[in-house]
Protein backbone atom coordinates (compact mmCIF):
# COMPACT_ATOMS: atom_id res chain seq x y z
CA UNK A 1 0.00 0.00 0.00
CA UNK A 2 2.65 2.63 1.01
CA UNK A 3 4.27 1.93 -2.53
CA UNK A 4 0.88 2.56 -3.90
CA UNK A 5 0.72 5.70 -2.29
CA UNK A 6 4.27 6.72 -3.13
CA UNK A 7 3.28 6.30 -6.87
CA UNK A 8 0.06 8.49 -6.22
CA UNK A 9 1.68 11.55 -4.43
CA UNK A 10 4.77 11.80 -7.22
CA UNK A 11 1.72 11.15 -9.91
CA UNK A 12 0.20 14.49 -8.18
CA UNK A 13 3.47 16.45 -8.09
CA UNK A 14 4.20 15.85 -11.81
CA UNK A 15 0.84 16.15 -13.03
CA UNK A 16 1.08 13.49 -15.76
CA UNK A 17 1.48 9.76 -15.68
CA UNK A 18 4.32 10.01 -18.14
CA UNK A 19 6.43 12.71 -15.78
CA UNK A 20 6.14 10.50 -12.81
CA UNK A 21 7.14 7.45 -14.09
CA UNK A 22 10.53 9.45 -15.31
CA UNK A 23 11.18 10.77 -11.80
CA UNK A 24 10.29 7.03 -9.89
CA UNK A 25 11.98 5.05 -12.91
CA UNK A 26 8.74 3.48 -14.33
CA UNK A 27 6.77 2.99 -17.78
CA UNK A 28 3.63 4.85 -17.51
CA UNK A 29 1.16 1.83 -17.92
CA UNK A 30 2.79 0.58 -14.67
CA UNK A 31 2.21 4.28 -13.47
CA UNK A 32 -1.62 4.08 -14.81
CA UNK A 33 -1.79 0.69 -13.20
CA UNK A 34 -0.84 1.47 -9.93
CA UNK A 35 -3.38 4.21 -9.58
CA UNK A 36 -5.82 1.88 -10.43
CA UNK A 37 -5.31 -0.38 -8.44
CA UNK A 38 -5.23 2.28 -5.64
CA UNK A 39 -8.97 3.39 -6.24
CA UNK A 40 -9.49 -0.29 -6.11
CA UNK A 41 -8.34 -0.20 -2.69
CA UNK A 42 -10.04 2.54 -1.50
CA UNK A 43 -13.41 2.73 -3.70
CA UNK A 44 -13.20 6.01 -4.89
CA UNK A 45 -11.50 8.03 -8.22
CA UNK A 46 -8.42 9.55 -7.49
CA UNK A 47 -8.06 11.52 -10.66
CA UNK A 48 -9.78 12.82 -13.95
CA UNK A 49 -8.43 11.54 -16.97
CA UNK A 50 -8.52 12.96 -20.43
CA UNK A 51 -6.08 12.58 -23.51
CA UNK A 52 -4.71 16.08 -22.86
CA UNK A 53 -4.60 16.93 -18.72
CA UNK A 54 -4.93 14.55 -15.56
CA UNK A 55 -6.65 16.24 -12.83
CA UNK A 56 -6.80 15.52 -9.02
CA UNK A 57 -10.47 14.59 -7.87
CA UNK A 58 -11.95 16.30 -4.63
CA UNK A 59 -11.74 12.88 -3.26
CA UNK A 60 -7.43 12.80 -4.29
CA UNK A 61 -7.42 15.84 -2.39
CA UNK A 62 -8.94 14.73 0.82
CA UNK A 63 -6.83 11.51 0.50
CA UNK A 64 -3.53 13.45 -0.73
CA UNK A 65 -3.04 15.05 2.95
CA UNK A 66 -3.21 12.48 5.09
CA UNK A 67 -1.37 9.86 2.74
CA UNK A 68 1.56 12.99 2.45
CA UNK A 69 1.66 12.68 6.38
CA UNK A 70 1.46 8.99 6.34
CA UNK A 71 4.35 8.46 4.33
CA UNK A 72 6.32 11.28 5.71
CA UNK A 73 5.86 9.26 8.91
CA UNK A 74 6.49 5.89 7.41
CA UNK A 75 9.95 7.74 6.19
CA UNK A 76 10.68 8.56 9.64
CA UNK A 77 10.22 5.79 11.27
CA UNK A 78 12.25 4.08 8.60
CA UNK A 79 15.07 6.43 9.02
CA UNK A 80 15.15 6.13 12.69
CA UNK A 81 15.45 2.41 12.90
CA UNK A 82 18.26 2.77 10.95
CA UNK A 83 19.81 5.09 12.98
CA UNK A 84 18.79 2.49 15.85
CA UNK A 85 20.51 0.06 13.59
CA UNK A 86 23.45 1.24 13.07
CA UNK A 87 24.07 2.67 17.07
CA UNK A 88 24.75 0.61 20.19
CA UNK A 89 22.76 1.67 23.14
CA UNK A 90 20.09 0.45 25.67
CA UNK A 91 20.28 -1.83 28.33
CA UNK A 92 21.79 -5.61 27.89
CA UNK A 93 21.12 -8.15 30.03
CA UNK A 94 23.61 -10.44 30.84
CA UNK A 95 23.55 -13.93 32.95
CA UNK A 96 27.06 -15.61 33.49
CA UNK A 97 28.30 -18.34 35.82
CA UNK A 98 29.44 -16.99 39.09
CA UNK A 99 33.90 -18.04 38.67
CA UNK A 100 33.80 -16.87 34.51
CA UNK A 101 31.54 -13.95 35.63
CA UNK A 102 33.91 -12.87 38.61
CA UNK A 103 37.14 -13.96 36.81
CA UNK A 104 36.79 -12.91 32.75
CA UNK A 105 34.01 -10.75 32.11
CA UNK A 106 33.44 -8.64 35.03
CA UNK A 107 37.27 -7.28 34.44
CA UNK A 108 36.19 -6.26 30.51
CA UNK A 109 32.77 -4.92 31.35
CA UNK A 110 34.42 -1.29 31.68
CA UNK A 111 36.65 -1.33 28.33
CA UNK A 112 33.12 -2.36 26.77
CA UNK A 113 31.27 0.47 28.17
CA UNK A 114 33.73 2.90 27.59
CA UNK A 115 33.42 1.87 23.80
CA UNK A 116 29.44 2.25 23.72
CA UNK A 117 28.87 4.91 26.25
CA UNK A 118 25.05 4.60 25.47
CA UNK A 119 25.06 0.99 26.56
CA UNK A 120 23.97 0.15 30.08
CA UNK A 121 25.22 -3.37 31.33
CA UNK A 122 22.74 -5.18 33.73
CA UNK A 123 24.75 -8.00 35.31
CA UNK A 124 24.08 -11.30 37.05
CA UNK A 125 26.40 -13.89 38.53
CA UNK A 126 24.39 -17.08 39.30
CA UNK A 127 25.42 -20.97 38.49
CA UNK A 128 21.76 -22.05 38.02
CA UNK A 129 20.59 -22.64 34.25
CA UNK A 130 18.40 -19.84 33.91
CA UNK A 131 15.55 -19.91 31.00
CA UNK A 132 16.63 -16.57 28.95
CA UNK A 133 13.18 -16.70 27.68
CA UNK A 134 11.44 -15.90 31.12
CA UNK A 135 14.03 -13.95 33.11
CA UNK A 136 14.36 -11.16 30.45
CA UNK A 137 18.35 -12.19 29.41
CA UNK A 138 19.71 -11.14 26.40
CA UNK A 139 22.78 -13.15 26.79
CA UNK A 140 23.64 -16.09 28.62
CA UNK A 141 27.53 -17.56 29.17
CA UNK A 142 27.18 -21.20 29.93
CA UNK A 143 29.21 -24.44 29.64
CA UNK A 144 27.82 -26.94 26.63
CA UNK A 145 25.95 -25.63 23.75
CA UNK A 146 22.00 -25.27 24.57
CA UNK A 147 19.85 -27.99 23.50
CA UNK A 148 16.83 -24.94 22.98
CA UNK A 149 17.20 -25.18 19.08
CA UNK A 150 15.40 -21.26 19.73
CA UNK A 151 18.67 -19.75 20.51
CA UNK A 152 21.72 -19.39 19.33
CA UNK A 153 25.43 -20.23 20.41
CA UNK A 154 28.53 -18.70 19.66
CA UNK A 155 31.63 -20.70 21.17
CA UNK A 156 34.10 -18.20 23.44
CA UNK A 157 36.83 -21.00 24.45
CA UNK A 158 37.54 -24.72 25.19
CA UNK A 159 37.16 -25.38 28.52
CA UNK A 160 40.90 -27.32 29.65
CA UNK A 161 40.83 -28.09 33.28
CA UNK A 162 44.01 -28.47 35.17
CA UNK A 163 44.44 -30.61 38.54
CA UNK A 164 45.92 -29.08 41.55
CA UNK A 165 46.67 -28.91 45.03
CA UNK A 166 48.64 -27.33 47.86
CA UNK A 167 52.41 -27.83 48.60
CA UNK A 168 50.88 -28.26 52.17
CA UNK A 169 48.49 -30.92 51.04
CA UNK A 170 50.48 -32.30 48.76
CA UNK A 171 53.48 -32.97 51.75
CA UNK A 172 50.97 -34.51 54.10
CA UNK A 173 49.05 -36.64 51.98
CA UNK A 174 51.63 -37.26 48.85
CA UNK A 175 51.82 -36.05 45.28
CA UNK A 176 49.51 -38.60 42.94
CA UNK A 177 51.63 -40.40 40.24
CA UNK A 178 48.75 -41.90 38.16
CA UNK A 179 45.01 -40.96 37.86
CA UNK A 180 44.24 -44.18 39.87
CA UNK A 181 45.52 -42.63 42.76
CA UNK A 182 43.47 -40.22 43.19
CA UNK A 183 41.07 -42.89 44.49
CA UNK A 184 42.95 -42.29 47.70
CA UNK A 185 42.50 -38.79 47.76
CA UNK A 186 40.36 -36.03 48.99
CA UNK A 187 38.94 -34.50 46.03
CA UNK A 188 36.98 -31.26 45.80
CA UNK A 189 34.18 -31.46 43.86
CA UNK A 190 31.97 -29.47 41.19
CA UNK A 191 27.80 -30.54 42.63
CA UNK A 192 26.64 -32.96 40.61
CA UNK A 193 23.05 -33.81 42.30
CA UNK A 194 25.67 -36.11 44.92
CA UNK A 195 25.64 -38.79 42.15
CA UNK A 196 29.26 -40.92 42.07
CA UNK A 197 31.31 -38.47 40.28
CA UNK A 198 34.20 -39.43 37.59
CA UNK A 199 36.69 -37.58 36.50
CA UNK A 200 38.29 -38.54 32.87
CA UNK A 201 41.90 -38.84 31.71
CA UNK A 202 43.54 -38.88 28.47
CA UNK A 203 46.76 -39.94 27.29
CA UNK A 204 47.93 -40.73 24.12
CA UNK A 205 45.54 -43.85 23.36
CA UNK A 206 44.62 -44.20 27.21
CA UNK A 207 41.40 -43.53 28.48
CA UNK A 208 40.72 -43.55 32.10
CA UNK A 209 37.09 -42.55 34.13
CA UNK A 210 38.12 -42.21 37.33
CA UNK A 211 35.34 -42.38 40.60
CA UNK A 212 36.51 -39.76 43.19
CA UNK A 213 35.37 -38.79 46.14
CA UNK A 214 35.35 -35.72 48.96
CA UNK A 215 34.48 -34.44 51.71
CA UNK A 216 32.73 -31.25 50.04
CA UNK A 217 30.87 -30.33 47.30
CA UNK A 218 29.93 -26.63 45.46
CA UNK A 219 28.60 -25.82 42.54
CA UNK A 220 30.53 -23.00 42.35
CA UNK A 221 34.49 -22.96 41.85
CA UNK A 222 35.36 -20.54 44.32
CA UNK A 223 34.39 -22.24 47.52
CA UNK A 224 36.41 -25.58 46.00
CA UNK A 225 39.53 -23.24 45.08
CA UNK A 226 39.57 -21.96 48.64
CA UNK A 227 39.41 -24.97 49.86
CA UNK A 228 42.55 -26.38 47.82
CA UNK A 229 44.55 -23.38 48.64
CA UNK A 230 44.16 -23.75 52.57
CA UNK A 231 44.97 -27.85 51.77
CA UNK A 232 41.73 -29.20 51.82
CA UNK A 233 42.34 -31.60 48.81
CA UNK A 234 42.56 -31.96 44.92
CA UNK A 235 40.49 -29.95 42.77
CA UNK A 236 39.80 -30.16 38.98
CA UNK A 237 38.83 -26.51 37.29
CA UNK A 238 39.01 -24.41 33.80
CA UNK A 239 42.50 -23.22 33.49
CA UNK A 240 41.60 -19.64 33.56
CA UNK A 241 40.50 -20.05 36.97
CA UNK A 242 44.29 -21.95 37.87
CA UNK A 243 46.35 -20.23 36.06
CA UNK A 244 46.81 -16.66 38.32
CA UNK A 245 47.15 -19.04 41.24
CA UNK A 246 50.15 -21.45 39.77
CA UNK A 247 52.04 -18.09 38.95
CA UNK A 248 51.38 -17.51 42.11
CA UNK A 249 52.76 -20.46 43.96
CA UNK A 250 49.46 -20.96 45.71
CA UNK A 251 48.66 -24.67 44.07
CA UNK A 252 50.67 -26.95 42.25
CA UNK A 253 49.92 -28.81 39.41
CA UNK A 254 49.67 -32.52 39.29
CA UNK A 255 49.42 -35.10 36.79
CA UNK A 256 50.55 -32.68 34.18
CA UNK A 257 51.14 -35.24 31.54
CA UNK A 258 47.70 -36.28 31.48
CA UNK A 259 44.34 -34.20 29.83
CA UNK A 260 41.77 -33.85 32.71
CA UNK A 261 38.68 -33.06 31.65
CA UNK A 262 34.92 -33.46 33.91
CA UNK A 263 33.43 -34.30 30.85
CA UNK A 264 33.76 -37.79 29.27
CA UNK A 265 35.02 -37.43 25.63
CA UNK A 266 35.15 -33.92 25.62
CA UNK A 267 36.80 -30.51 27.66
CA UNK A 268 33.34 -29.09 26.85
CA UNK A 269 33.20 -25.59 25.57
CA UNK A 270 31.79 -22.32 26.73
CA UNK A 271 29.22 -20.32 24.85
CA UNK A 272 27.34 -17.36 24.61
CA UNK A 273 23.96 -18.28 24.10
CA UNK A 274 21.31 -15.41 22.99
CA UNK A 275 17.63 -15.30 21.25
CA UNK A 276 17.14 -16.94 18.11
CA UNK A 277 17.12 -13.44 15.80
CA UNK A 278 17.99 -12.73 12.21
CA UNK A 279 18.81 -9.80 13.16
CA UNK A 280 20.27 -9.47 16.74
CA UNK A 281 19.93 -5.64 18.20
CA UNK A 282 23.40 -3.72 17.73
CA UNK A 283 23.83 -3.72 21.58
CA UNK A 284 23.58 -7.43 21.64
CA UNK A 285 26.03 -8.00 18.25
CA UNK A 286 28.07 -5.44 19.53
CA UNK A 287 28.53 -7.47 22.73
CA UNK A 288 28.97 -10.78 21.01
CA UNK A 289 31.69 -9.42 18.85
CA UNK A 290 33.67 -7.97 21.83
CA UNK A 291 33.49 -11.28 23.90
CA UNK A 292 34.86 -13.19 20.52
CA UNK A 293 37.64 -10.83 20.81
CA UNK A 294 38.44 -10.63 24.53
CA UNK A 295 37.52 -14.14 25.39
CA UNK A 296 39.06 -16.60 23.43
CA UNK A 297 41.75 -19.53 23.51
CA UNK A 298 44.71 -17.42 22.79
CA UNK A 299 43.77 -14.46 25.52
CA UNK A 300 42.75 -17.17 28.38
Amino acid sequence: MLDLIRVFIQTVDSGSFTKAGAVLNMVPSSIARNIDNLEKELGVTLFKRSTRQLLITEDGQQFLGGATKLLQDADNLVASMSKINREPEGILKISVFESFGRQCISPILPEFLQRYPKVQVEIELDNQMIDLNSENVDIGIRIGRPADSCLHARMLLTNHTLLCASADYLEKYGTPKTPKDLIHHNCLLLANDKQRTYWYFNKNKQHLKIPVRGNLRSKGGTPLLEAAIYGGGIVQMSRWMMTPLIASGKVIVCLADWKASLYEGSSAEIYAVYHGSKYPRPALRAFLDFLMEKVNDKTL
